[in-house]
C-alpha cells in the first residue's frame, strides 16, 4: 500500500496549486471550463507525478501507461500537468484559445505531445480505453489505461456499454476514475439526470470499485497504488470532488462549469487561489 511522506504531500500540493494559477493565467484570453478542471486537478497531479509510467521525452513510447481525459472540456488541467511534466514549453499555455493554438478548448493529439486521444464529445473515452487495453493484451504489453470521466458525462449510454464490455472482457488494465462533483453545465447532476449509485452500477458489470475523497492526495495515491483492485476485473474509482475546488467564490456552483471571465477578474482569482494554498499548506505543516 502506497503512502506519501510529508515532503511528497507538500510537493504535490504545491504543483496542484501552481497548475491552478497557470490555468487562470491561460484564461486571460477568455472562457474556459474551469470548474471541472479544478475538480479533477488533484487526481491528475497524483497520476502524472506518482502513478503513470511515462516519458515526456518519448510521448509515444509503446510501453507507456495511457491516460485518456474522456471529459475533454477539462483539458485546462491536462495542459497544465503536461507542461509541468515537460511535454512542451510552458509558453505554449499562454496561447490558449488563440488562432492556430496547440492548446484549444478541447485536446488534440495531433498537435500536442502527451494527448492520447482527441476528446470533447462526451462518452467516448472509456470505449477508446477498452480498445487500447485490448490492443495491449494482443501485443502482450502490460501498460495500464487510466480514464477520467465526469459524473454528468455518465448520462451518456456509450459509457455504460463500455463499462459492460470491460467487465465482459476482464480488462484489469483499465482504470475508470469518475470525477463526482455533482454539477454539470446547467445544474446539479442528480436533478438533470441522476446516474447514481455509481458504485453499485459498476459492480453489477463486474468491476471492483472504491470511493475516495478526490482532493485528498494521500488517499488518491494510496488507492491508485492498489491498481488493479482485483486481478481479472477492471477498476473503478468514484472520486468525490468539489466543482472549481480552490477558487472559493466559484466552488460548488454550476455557473463555474464554464467561466467566461473578464480580464480584470483574473488577478483577483489568483489571489483567492494563493490564499487557499497558504491556508492548506499551513495545515499540512
Amino acid at each position: 500500500m502506497g503512502e506519501l511522506s510529508k515532503q511528497e504531500l507538500m510537493a504535490l500540493h504545491e504543483k496542484s496549486y501552481q497548475a491552478r494559477v497557470n490555468i487562470l493565467k491561460m484564461m486571460r484570453f477568455g472562457e474556459g471550463h474551469i470548474g471541472g478542471a479544478f475538480s479533477s486537478l488533484d487526481i491528475m497531479t497524483v497520476l502524472y507525478n506518482k502513478i503513470l509510467k511515462h516519458d515526456p521525452k518519448k510521448p509515444k513510447w509503446e510501453d507507456r501507461d495511457r491516460f485518456v481525459l474522456s471529459a475533454g472540456h477539462k483539458c485546462l488541467a491536462l495542459y497544465a500537468c503536461l507542461a509541468d511534466q515537460g511535454y512542451f514549453d510552458t509558453e505554449v499555455l499562454w496561447t490558449y484559445n488563440t488562432l492556430d493554438t496547440r492548446v484549444p478548448m478541447h485536446p488534440d493529439e495531433k498537435v500536442l505531445p502527451g494527448v492520447e486521444f482527441p476528446t470533447g464529445s462526451l462518452g467516448h473515452g472509456l470505449p477508446v480505453a477498452n480498445g487500447m487495453a485490448l490492443a495491449g493484451r494482443l501485443d502482450k504489453k502490460d501498460y495500464r489505461v487510466f480514464v477520467v470521466l465526469g459524473d454528468g458525462e455518465c448520462a451518456e449510454g456509450s459509457v455504460w456499454e463500455s463499462v459492460m464490455a470491460a467487465g465482459h472482457h476482464h480488462l484489469d488494465h483499465v482504470v475508470a476514475i469518475v470525477d463526482r462533483n455533482h454539477l454539470q453545465v446547467n445544474g446539479r447532476t442528480e436533478d438533470i439526470m441522476d446516474t447514481s449509485p455509481f458504485e453499485a452500477k459498476f459492480e453489477s458489470f463486474g468491476w471492483e470499485v472504491k470511493t475516495i475523497d478526490g482532493h485528498d492526495f494521500s488517499e488518491i495515491y494510496r488507492v491508485l497504488s492498489e491498481i488493479p483492485f482485483k486481478k481479472g476485473k477492471p477498476s473503478a474509482i468514484i472520486a468525490d470532488t468539489i466543482k472549481c475546488s480552490g477558487l472559493e467564490f466559484g466552488e460548488d456552483r454550476f455557473e463555474f462549469h464554464h467561466w467566461h471571465c473578464e480580464q480584470d477578474k483574473i488577478d483577483q482569482a489568483i489571489d483567492v487561489v494563493q490564499k487557499r494554498k497558504r491556508e492548506e499548506q499551513a495545515e499540512i505543516g
